[in-house]
């Protein structure tokens, strides 16, 4: 990390212990010290920017502290972090901190996120919006994507992405997963009792019920928020801004089916298998 970048972390120290002093002053410290801390965890392209202000907004219902730094798996520079450095992030969260992130399924992670003190949300989507959803991040919204390059010098159609998508790449500067790759890297996080499953297309559609389910979620790990429920709610509703996020497009449920063709309806059943039936998308393969 070069010095820039150094100097905005050192920064970022600084003002999150500001912020945890603010927070004890105005609510307390005991209170503070029974809260635990937060992450919301999100598959890349399915609601991190969503989740991440949700949880920004239990800041005003008690004392809860936006730590305000990257993904915990990012560097400042926006870099890949090692297993080690992430865990790291993780541990040096403290009790009411708010972060954010793109964590697999996998040790020396879910050990990490599943203790007492901690609260874990994890926000998955429907693959084939997923998938659409990256395509165009890739293509039109982040020109320096990883991606970028192969979307749009060697394919040539939208039904060629999305096939690339669902396939996975293999190539010298682009290198992509496959779609039921990426997800069985994640989906062990829906086996975890100590952690809050959240649909994304629930978030957009059902959002009370799924703020709901968050607060009950919160309430059993100590957090009774500041003023009655139905406000409560409406605070973390107005969090939500999804135009102030830099990867904001649609983010509306279905969207896939303006952009998959019988082709990509194929292949991504040959490719995935019974994915969707295992997430509760669908009900059999007839889609």
């Amino acid at each position: 990390m070069n010095l820039y970048y150094q100097a905005k972390h050192f920064l970022k120290l600084g003002r999150w212990q500001t912020r945890r002093t603010a927070a004890s002053l105005r609510w307390g410290s005991e209170n503070l010290k029974a809260l635990p801390a937060v992450l919301g965890n999100a598959m890349p392209k399915s609601g991190s920017h969503l989740i991440i202000q949700v949880l920004q907004g239990l800041c005003q219902l008690g004392p809860f502290v936006n730590a305000g730094f990257p993904p915990v798996n990012r560097g400042e520079d926006n870099s890949k972090l090692t297993d080690s450095a992430i865990l790291a992030n993780i541990q040096r969260m403290q009790c009411g901190d708010i972060a954010y992130g793109y964590i697999k399924a996998q040790e020396p992670f879910l050990a990490a996120l599943t203790t007492p003190d901690r609260a874990t949300l994890f926000v998955y989507r429907d693959p084939r919006d997923m998938i659409v959803s990256h395509v165009f991040y890739a293509t039109q919204m982040h020109k320096g994507h990883w991606m970028h390059r192969y979307y749009t010098e060697v394919l040539n159609s939208m039904e060629e992405r999305i096939n690339a998508a669902i396939e996975g790449v293999d190539e010298e500067r682009s290198e992509l997963s496959s779609v039921d790759v990426k997800y069985a890297s994640y989906l062990g996080w829906l086996e975890q009792p100590a952690v809050l499953c959240l649909r994304f297309e629930d978030l957009i559609q059902e959002r009370d019920a799924a703020l709901e389910a968050l607060l009950d979620y919160l309430a059993k790990r100590g957090f009774t928020p500041a003023v009655e429920r139905r406000q409560a709610i409406e605070t973390l509703q107005q969090a939500i801004l999804p135009n102030k996020s830099g990867t904001y497009r649609k983010g509306q449920p279905g969207n896939w089916r303006e952009h998959f063709t019988l082709a990509n309806k194929m292949r991504f059943k040959e490719q995935a298998g019974d994915l969707l039936i295992r997430l509760g998308y669908e009900h059999n393969d007839q889609w």
